[in-house]
């Protein structure tokens, strides 16, 4: 039991050390990501945050861009105009929805969960995102879908 407390020891020392020194060459700075093309926070956030080769896109309802009004008439409308903005703001950031490494999907009900597979598979193609979807009390703007992304693109 010493021994191999001993070596799990020795090898969190070595990779704790590994990223210590990788951690010295990252070089990595926070970047405001923003665009006209999706819609403007509608709190104290912002559309996204560039660390690195890491983006960090804040939750998106169905607001259209060019004039602030809500996308309502049905759920599969409501999700295009999330994922159009979620889009314009990947796009900002020089990256697509190939990038994408994560979703969050947040739905005020389950029932819809066959639509958003439907609507969600023609934005993101082949090797999919991990993605958790939840069922959650209440939106902003009492909206029926956000969604939120975690984006990866290293330096070419």
């Amino acid at each position: 039991m010493r021994r191999r407390t001993a070596y799990s020891g020795l090898c969190l020392l070595l990779l704790a050390a590994g990223c210590a020194h990788q951690r010295a060459s990252w070089n990595w700075t926070k970047e405001i990501i923003a665009t006209d093309a999706a819609p403007r926070a509608i709190g104290p956030y912002s559309q996204a945050v560039r660390v690195g080769p890491w983006l960090f896109v804040s939750g998106q309802i169905a607001i259209k861009p060019s004039t602030g009004e809500l996308v309502t008439s049905d759920f599969d409308s409501e999700l295009r105009q999330v994922l159009e903005n979620v889009g314009a703001i990947l796009r900002a950031a020089g990256m697509d929805y190939r990038d994408v490494v994560q979703a969050t999907v947040f739905v005020s009900d389950l029932s819809f969960y066959a639509k958003l597979n439907e609507v969600y598979s023609t934005y993101f193609r082949g090797d999919f995102p991990a993605r958790c979807a939840v069922q959650v009390a209440r939106l902003p703007r009492d909206v029926h879908v956000e969604v939120a992304v975690i984006a990866y693109r290293a330096e070419r």
